[in-house]
């Protein structure tokens, strides 16, 4: 049974090799038909926060007051899911309010303002180099035609990319159309998740010890049980984070006197979400717009989001996300780059915390075999002067560094006593020669 099982198995893995194109084509179109139960699980696992809060604190408050009431695990649990879909509805319509009117006046403003602003430049920067020298008049015209070039293209192609833009806006709207219909069945799918989560919880629990040993199905527990701590810590941490630099930025540019703050600070707060590299994200097209605006106040943005950053990830980060993930900055920086470049933004958004729970379960296994050879576990245990003897004994640095110090001793007192017994050969060679003259 054993021989014809593998036997079987290497004939499946050779026609999957075969056939791989149409398996992934397959794959990906079973995921693009269950998009809103994914969208549902997202949405589930971002809101089970805010009505684990709310179902808290109501069933203490239904405890104290209403002590007789009997359905008050359900009527907790559904004012719970009732305030976290407000809430996020709030959040959505609070952003789109924000940010449809202000992009729509930062476009046309740019459009108006630019082609002016080059104009000033141009007349500023061929007064600077008036003279009649041959750098001066190349300077001049070169600048001259990469001004007409751009009020060019903002006057024809852009008008001409905006009307084919506009052909296509049937299939645009369609995909549009269908999307937010995804999302909206996503939001149904994750009501019922959140009124049925113990209820799955404890299903995958069953299907679990029933298709595995007891050790490999606690360990699956374990593990799931850590990622989902490694996760919600991270995301839920780093949405509350880039809440708070959204605000302190909208704060900053308002007492700066900048222009478009409302927009900058939606932009810096939503790219902060990603790490290491959000910030920068963001920061560069709301410098580059203010720019153009004013490139005084241009200068002055970037030396404030330099030490917007330098807060956050000093105090506020650290402080919020505490060490969620448990990795160091090398590492976090391997995982953005690896997670972005496959995934695009959802990997460098992701990539952080499930290279945390990769490097966790390494950790784990290596672990367990230093422990089954009864060796440290403890990284600090192997230091430069630390190693492992042929016995498999592990042998501390201090302890190297006593033998070390007895040897040096052992060493100089041998030093001291060969040298006493020359010096005395050496003296009675001397009396010797004496007595003889």
């Amino acid at each position: 049974m054993a021989l014809f099982v593998v036997i079987l198995a290497c004939i499946l893995v050779y026609f999957a090799l075969l056939r791989f194109d149409d398996i992934l084509g397959m794959a990906f179109k079973i995921g693009n038909v269950l998009r809103p139960v994914i969208y549902g699980l997202a949405i589930a696992f971002l809101l089970n926060p805010i009505v684990k809060f709310v179902e808290r604190h109501l069933l203490c408050l239904f405890e104290k007051k209403m002590p007789e009431f009997k359905k008050k695990q359900e009527t907790a649990r559904g004012l719970g899911v009732l305030a976290a879909i407000f809430v996020l509805l709030a959040v959505i319509v609070a952003l789109c309010n924000m940010m449809i009117p202000e992009l729509y006046r930062s476009v046309v403003n740019m459009i108006s303002t630019v082609p002016t602003q080059l104009n000033d430049a141009i007349e500023a920067i061929t007064k600077m180099t008036s003279n009649d020298t041959t750098l001066g008049q190349v300077f001049t015209v070169v600048l001259t035609q990469a001004t007409d070039f751009i009020q060019q293209w903002l006057r024809t192609d852009l008008m001409e990319q905006a009307n084919k833009l506009m052909s296509n806006v049937t299939a645009g709207m369609i995909n549009v159309v269908s999307e937010l219909l995804n999302w909206v069945l996503g939001l149904i799918v994750s009501v019922y998740v959140l009124f049925g989560k113990e209820v799955f919880s404890k299903q995958a629990k069953k299907i679990i010890y029933a298709l595995f040993k007891p050790r490999d199905a606690n360990l699956i527990l374990h593990l799931t049980g850590k990622s989902n701590e490694i996760f919600s810590g991270f995301i839920i941490g780093k949405i509350i984070d880039s809440l708070i630099i959204g605000v302190l930025c909208f704060i900053g540019l308002s007492i700066l006197k900048m222009p478009y703050t409302l927009l900058v600070s939606v932009i810096v707060g939503v790219t902060n979400v990603i790490p290491v590299f959000g910030p920068y994200i963001g920061a560069i097209p709301s410098a580059i717009l203010i720019l153009l605006s004013n490139p005084k106040m241009g200068l002055y943005f970037i030396i404030f989001v330099l030490v917007l950053q330098q807060i956050d990830g000093n105090i506020i980060g650290p402080k919020i996300l505490g060490n969620s993930t448990g990795l160091s900055s090398f590492w976090v920086i391997v995982a953005i780059t690896l997670g972005g470049g496959l995934f695009g933004i959802v990997g460098m958004l992701l990539g952080v915390p499930t290279f945390a729970v990769i490097y966790y379960v390494v950790s784990m296994v290596i672990n367990h075999k230093l422990e089954r050879r009864k060796l440290p576990t403890m990284t600090d245990s192997y230091d430069t002067y630390s190693y492992v003897d042929d016995n498999g004994e592990y042998v501390h640095s201090k302890h190297n560094e006593v033998l070390k110090e007895q040897r040096n001793d052992g060493e100089e007192k041998e030093f001291a006593e060969e040298g006493g017994d020359a010096m005395k050969e050496r003296g009675k060679g001397e009396d010797a020669d004496s007595s003889t003259k």
